[in-house]
């Protein structure tokens, strides 16, 4: 057979998205006059920041094979989507930069390809930047596959430099895609269906053609018009159309055994298809093929639509993300303060920002998003359990009996001469730290736990501020621990505002308060009345700042004139601040929730 499918895994910023355009360019799947930079990363937001969010499959034409790619994410908030992948090839370029060396989550991505039996293809990219160190990353590279030097390939992305050759190794090195009973023995007992089957690995919604479904054919072949069903949903329906990724969906006769392509279903209501699930003929009596494990949301925010008569939009807005996004999750909720809203569970904090932000630009809502947080279990002194997932339903201390919070394991590499300043920042962050093992030549390998509550505690930016930008970090939940926390709740005017409240550790809780009230305060503009922003917890109030009132002068249009009428304007305005600091309402611009989040 002449198809080979693979994928490319990297860290952020190895090259990636490049080499693939290169190789787009190469095999003459776009024209030259279409070519631009990130072809592949189609979202405007992958474009802005320069990285990939979605898995994004192609298939090429090179000499006499078809090379089906699926470009993935780099970053660990979307380590799901790269999981995915791995489970529709056969085989994975292990993209290392030359002048970084190997990452943290090179090695959890080396990992998952390897867990998933798949042929690896070391590659070392940006070979021809001055500060390439290509010798000493080759041996990094050996060290972590043990492998062969002749088998560790150089390529350039950005000039084009070993990319044929690559594509040589990938025809050569990866096999073909195999069979059905071959992939999944442990799904088929021991008859094996000759009809089609599929595996869902991504899908997405169009108005129009309602679900089209991204899948890895393993046997059979189908067309146009062909009855099919979903093996979870048992829903029904007929293949509208069939086609190919080139990169855009191409229309095509059929799909067959090997193949990755899409089948538009026609089907206009969410939750039909889902991700793992097995597309098969009609009558098809053979179990499932095996899925995807689902993945745990790591991060938790409530999100409210600003003005309360757009709860609707925002909920139809969901509901087309997770159309797209499969691994984020959203429930409704009602808070007093904030009106009906959702709370939403997503893999990370870059997952938090970007659902945010697409539902700000693509369904032009503007919203209210509260302090994200962790899930946290809880034993009250009345013996009754309790899963909390919002800052603002964390009980008050005098009611607490146990806390338990997630921990996690993570891996950090960094150069040599900044590992007592990291050490220094892991024990302010509560980590244990494991073992130490040299990384090639000056560099060190940390394995520590911690909880994951201060991994969200600007731990990463402060990880690179104490390496200079040279430390990497990889990390996976692990399991529960005991907790010491208390709730920090943010007042303005007298008010608790529940989208500002948090969880935090009971040993910094008056430290979090100065920085979360000051941080506040310089974000707040003035009203027309003083007030106070002000931090709570343990039933006291533990930091405060005054805000002045915006200042107007009621006489300017007067020119002259008598005292007295401008005194009794002045005391006017007075009484009127007065009569509104007692019933006033602050009003909070969105950019100032947006600006509070970002900074925690």
């Amino acid at each position: 057979m002449n198809i080979r499918n693979f994928s490319i895994m990297a860290h952020v910023d190895h090259g990636k998205s490049t080499l693939a355009d290169r190789m787009l360019e190469i095999t003459g799947t776009i024209e030259a006059r279409k070519m631009q930079d990130q072809v592949l990363d189609s979202m405007e937001l992958e474009r802005e920041r320069g990285i990939t969010i979605k898995m994004q499959p192609v298939r090429m034409k090179y000499g006499e094979h078809i090379l089906n790619l699926i470009d993935t994410p780099g970053h660990i908030d979307f380590s799901y989507e790269v999981s995915r992948a791995l489970k529709a090839v056969e085989g994975s370029i292990l993209l290392v930069d030359a002048t970084q060396g190997v990452q943290a989550q090179t090695l959890t991505t080396l990992g998952m390809a390897r867990e998933s039996g798949l042929t690896i293809i070391p590659v070392l990219s940006k070979i021809d930047s001055p500060l390439a160190r290509v010798e000493e990353v080759r041996e990094e590279v050996i060290k972590i596959l043990d492998c062969r030097a002749e088998d560790v390939l150089e390529v350039s992305g950005r000039t084009g430099e070993g990319v044929e050759n690559l594509l040589e190794e990938i025809i050569e090195r990866i096999p073909p895609p195999r069979d059905l009973e071959t992939e999944f023995p442990s799904a088929l007992g021991n008859s094996v269906s000759k009809g089609f089957r599929a595996l869902i690995f991504d899908f997405k919604y169009s108005t129009h053609r309602g679900v089209i479904v991204f899948v890895r054919v393993m046997s059979g072949s189908i067309s146009r018009n062909t009855q099919l069903t979903f093996k979870a949903s048992k829903e029904k329906f007929t293949a509208i159309e069939v086609g190919i990724f080139s990169p855009d969906e191409k229309s095509t006769e059929s799909i067959s055994a090997g193949e990755i392509g899409y089948i538009v279903t026609g089907i206009k209501e969410p939750g039909i298809a889902s991700v793992g699930d097995t597309v098969a003929l009609l009558g098809d009596t053979e179990p499932p093929l095996s899925g995807y494990a689902t993945p745990a949301p790591v991060v938790w925010a409530s999100i409210y639509p600003e003005s309360k008569v757009h709860f609707v939009t925002l909920k139809q807005s969901l509901g087309k993300l997770k159309l797209s996004d499969s691994s984020f999750t959203y429930e409704e909720e009602s808070s007093g303060a904030l009106g009906r809203g959702f709370r939403c569970g997503f893999l990370g904090m870059l997952h938090l920002e970007i659902i945010t932000e697409r539902l700000r630009r693509e369904f032009n809502l503007r919203l209210v998003v509260t302090m994200p947080t962790i899930t946290y279990e809880v034993a009250y002194k009345t013996g009754k359990k309790e899963t909390i997932y919002s800052p603002a339903h964390f009980p008050d201390d005098g009611l607490l009996g146990e806390v338990l919070e997630p921990w996690v394991k993570a891996s950090v590499i960094l150069p040599s001469k900044y590992l007592g300043a990291v050490i220094m920042l892991l024990y302010e962050h509560e980590a244990e730290l494991g073992d130490t093992e040299s990384f090639g030549e000056d560099r060190n390998k940390l394995v520590l736990k911690m909880p994951l509550r201060e991994l969200m505690r600007n731990f990463f930016d402060k990880l690179k501020s104490a390496s200079s930008g040279f430390a990497s970090l990889s990390y996976e939940i692990e399991g529960m621990r005991k907790a010491d926390v208390v709730r920090l709740d943010i007042l303005v005017a007298d008010e608790v505002l529940p989208a500002f409240s948090r969880v935090v550790s009971r040993r910094i809780v008056e430290e979090e308060a100065e920085a979360a009230v000051e941080k506040l305060h310089s974000i707040l503009p003035r009203q027309m009345f003083a007030m106070k922003i002000q931090g709570k917890a343990l039933g006291r109030i533990i930091s405060s700042r005054s805000v002045s009132a915006f200042s107007k002068d009621v006489t300017q249009h007067m020119y002259g004139g008598d005292i007295t009428r401008k005194m009794k304007l002045r005391e006017k305005q007075k009484k009127g601040k007065k009569k509104m600091k007692a019933r006033g309402k602050v009003n909070i611009p969105q950019d100032v929730f947006l600006k509070m989040m970002r900074n925690n």
